[in-house]
């Protein structure tokens, strides 16, 4: 991990923050999944810059996509999705980077790091969504909690309450999510680390 700011760092971070921005706002919908729940892959590139350079690459990053997003696309949630992907943050950077200075960065060490990394986001997801996101949602269009979840969840008539709402849509959605865009990380990560040895290696040779 590269721990100063370097001119380089400095340009891999805000390439990364760039590619995330973009990735963020190539969303697709999932069926049976509320309107605001949506896949992409703008993970993958924070994921890559907290193990190549540290935690806060990977925080720059992160707020930077989010940024982006907004500028770019705008909202589906009144902002309240955007808000609570910026308090999660903490919760996404911060234990990978301890886990990962516990476990290392072999492919055993980062694989185990993200899968501990998941359990966690999606156990926040389920509080946030509980008692931040849906309750947020609710205010900011002055409707009861109860109407918000039968409006987000018209897409799957099976859900029917909060408690319906966390185990058939905020769990399933954000495990899908969350493993494809672990593992696409993890492969880039690695095949990165190959290239960039294999290139020093080459240069070495050539003197």
């Amino acid at each position: 991990m590269e721990k100063k700011w370097t001119v380089q760092k400095l340009a891999y971070t805000a390439l990364l923050a760039a590619v995330a921005g973009v990735l963020m706002s190539l969303e697709f919908s999932v069926p049976l999944m509320p309107v605001f729940y949506k896949v992409d892959f703008s993970d993958v590139p924070p994921v890559i810059a907290l193990f190549a350079m540290g935690p806060a690459s990977g925080f720059a990053v992160e707020i930077v996509k989010i940024l982006i997003k907004v500028a770019t696309v705008g909202t589906n949630s009144n902002f309240v999705g955007e808000f609570a992907n910026l308090i999660g943050t903490a919760l996404f950077i911060l234990p990978i980077w301890l886990l990962s200075k516990k476990t290392g960065l072999s492919k055993k060490g980062t694989a185990l790091t993200l899968a501990i990394s998941g359990v966690i986001r999606i156990v926040w997801s389920c509080f946030c969504n509980a008692f931040i996101t849906l309750p947020l949602y609710a205010a900011s269009y002055g409707l009861p909690l109860e109407e918000v979840v039968r409006m987000v969840s018209a897409a799957n008539p099976a859900i029917e309450d909060l408690t319906g709402f966390i185990i058939l849509a905020t769990i399933p959605f954000n495990l899908l999510k969350f493993t494809l865009n672990y593992v696409i990380a993890h492969v880039l990560y690695h095949r990165l680390i190959l290239s960039v040895a294999s290139l020093r290696k080459l240069q070495a040779q050539n003197g």
